[in-house]
């Protein structure tokens, strides 16, 4: 623990990572002058038509005075270590985000606190962890994998480079024959080390019963912003979309990308892709959906149920993530509903994508990044006691935040307090100011 300093002058600002100044002593809230806010990104998509169009705020004039940075991960990984962060200044990404966001590493944190649940709670208190399909890292756990593989023939199981995005490098298969590129003989420690390593998957049960609506396969995409591990403080998006396959379901063909992944940029790519439909629903509609064929207690069972994966999958890094006031994380959290309309976690994104697959798509990720902004507030706006702003609900703050009011008529039935999350109910449309001038 590192002790808190006591000062009666004022707080200098001490050379340090801004990582290891987060662990000592609160400064005094910084206050932006009367100048605009300057921002980076690198990014040529809907964040930066969003920050473009910001009242009071411009691009930075140069690569180190700015007071906010939607930065990559590459960036971070060279630079974040070297880097002084002022009083002002606000960065995305943590600086070990990847501990909940490659896929290896998350399965091995949320076992690990199902584990100490367990010891501590129970066994029954560990089932609020069984939201992830059997999980093995390779090529670490290939024999332990194999003797699950033999005790349960037939069953499909796909296999996920730990660190690749949008469907790269994902296959399905029933046979061990079929991944003999990951055979006994390639995980062995490499004696020659002028050698590559072998790259890590992760192999996982596959979800053969998903939920399908006409015929078709599709995930949730749900948002979730961090700002801060310690204490844990999270919000969550009202809205989101469910992205669908462009062909019907069918076991028989495994090796189907297009009827397996339902990732748009897998999907975009086939023959009778539609750009302009995109494959998607929004959750308001997808809830909708739900509610008219299964009843409302049913669907807020499985909304219920989201919201604690979300929760425990944070609570699994809470303290191996590297706290930092200066920085923050909008997560894109991808959740399968099997047949029972039980949610699955399938991994948790750093870098969502955010550019616009269309103008509803558009016009959803300039209302989410706008918001996102106005929940960091470099602007000093908010008293610091909201529970919502724009489409944002604060689901935890060192602890679960409950309704108020209930503010949806499918929540007023209920007699006992509520959580405050609304994933996927109506939340009034937010236009971009430079959306106008894109649908010209």
């Amino acid at each position: 623990m590192f002790a808190k300093p006591t000062t009666n002058g004022p707080v200098t600002n001490t050379k340090l990572p801004g990582y290891m100044i987060s662990r000592g002593y609160q400064r005094p809230k910084a206050h932006i002058s009367d100048r605009e806010i300057y921002f980076r990104t690198s990014l040529q998509n809907t964040i930066l038509d969003v920050l473009k169009s910001r009242p009071g705020w411009q691009e930075a004039p140069s690569e180190t005075e700015w007071d906010f940075f939607w930065c990559d991960r590459e960036w971070l990984h060279q630079n974040y270590d070297t880097t002084f962060l002022q009083e002002n200044q606000k960065i995305l990404h943590f600086r070990n985000y990847y501990e909940l966001t490659r896929k290896n590493l998350m399965v091995k944190n949320i076992k690990r606190l199902k584990r100490q649940t367990e010891r501590e709670f129970g066994k029954l208190e560990g089932q609020s962890f069984d939201f992830y399909p059997t999980t093995y890292e390779l090529p670490s756990e290939y024999h332990i994998f194999v003797e699950e593989f033999k005790k349960n023939p037939g069953i499909i199981w796909i296999m996920k480079p730990a660190a690749k995005s949008q469907g790269h490098g994902i296959f399905l298969f029933r046979k061990l024959k079929d991944i003999t590129n990951w055979k006994k003989g390639d995980y062995q420690p490499l004696a020659d080390q002028t050698k590559e390593a072998p790259e890590l998957y992760v192999v996982q049960r596959y979800i053969s019963n998903p939920y399908l609506i006409g015929g078709r396969k599709f995930d949730l995409r749900v948002y979730v912003l961090v700002v801060s591990y310690n204490p844990l403080k999270a919000w969550l998006y009202r809205e989101g979309f469910a992205r669908f396959s462009n062909s019907k379901f069918s076991l028989d063909s495994i090796e189907d990308a297009y009827i397996h992944l339902t990732n748009v940029a897998v999907q975009k790519t086939a023959p009778d892709y539609d750009p302009e439909k995109g494959c998607k629903w929004s959750l308001q509609r997808l809830r909708n959906y739900l509610i008219a064929k299964h009843g409302i207690e049913v669907v807020q069972k499985t909304y219920k149920d989201i919201d604690n994966i979300i929760i425990r999958s944070l609570q699994s890094v809470q303290k191996t993530i590297i706290n930092d006031k200066h920085c923050f994380e909008m997560y894109g959290f991808d959740v399968i509903l099997d047949s029972n309309l039980k949610p699955w976690l399938i991994e948790i994104n750093a870098s969502p994508s955010l550019t616009a697959s269309g103008k509803e798509d558009y016009i959803l990720k300039c209302g989410l990044l706008n918001d996102v902004l106005n929940v960091l507030d470099l602007e000093h706006k908010l008293t610091g006691n909201e529970k919502r702003v724009g489409g944002w609900d604060l689901m935890w703050d060192d602890g679960p935040v409950l309704n108020d009011d209930q503010l949806d008529s499918q929540q007023s039935i209920l007699t006992l307090p509520t959580p405050n999350t609304f994933l996927g109910l109506f939340i009034s449309s937010h236009i971009c100011w430079s959306l106008l001038e894109v649908a010209k």
